[in-house]
């Protein structure tokens, strides 16, 4: 960003001492550029889809880790349990940010994970792990 700001302070520069008259000696003035603010827009799902799930443990261990993202993302991100587990028998209550394709991950105590790919967020009101793995309805 600073690499970008001082080359736009160097073409301003340039820029500004061409349009000056040549009369003797060309004394170049700095220019302060401001820095673009970037406006963060909230995303907001499609209308009609209620991004809200339930991921539900029906298997027999504890999960440490779950993580889910957009299917167009190819990266996990943050564990959405933090320093949390999620024991069997217990559900936990998310809300996506965006009303797209999810893929989930889980990890069981035993590093044992198992993956869910392609689950269509505005469909989907819960994604439920068992022994044999992940499902979405």
């Amino acid at each position: 960003m600073k690499t970008l700001a001082a080359a736009a302070v160097l073409a301003a520069s340039t820029l500004l001492a061409a349009c000056v008259p040549q009369q003797g000696p060309t004394v170049v003035q700095p220019v302060y550029v401001a820095p673009v603010q970037q406006q963060v827009m909230p995303i907001r799902p499609a209308p009609g889809c209620d991004t809200r799930f339930r991921i539900a443990n029906q298997s027999g261990l504890t999960v440490r880790e779950v993580y889910f993202s957009p299917s167009a993302i190819n990266a996990w991100g943050r564990d959405q349990l933090g320093s949390s587990m999620l024991p069997p028998g217990r559900f936990v209550n998310y809300q996506a940010a965006n009303a797209t394709r999810y893929d989930f991950r889980v990890v069981w105590v035993n590093g044992r994970a198992a993956e869910l790919r392609g689950v269509n967020i505005c469909a989907a009101r819960q994604v439920t792990i068992r022994n044999s793995g992940l499902s979405a309805f």
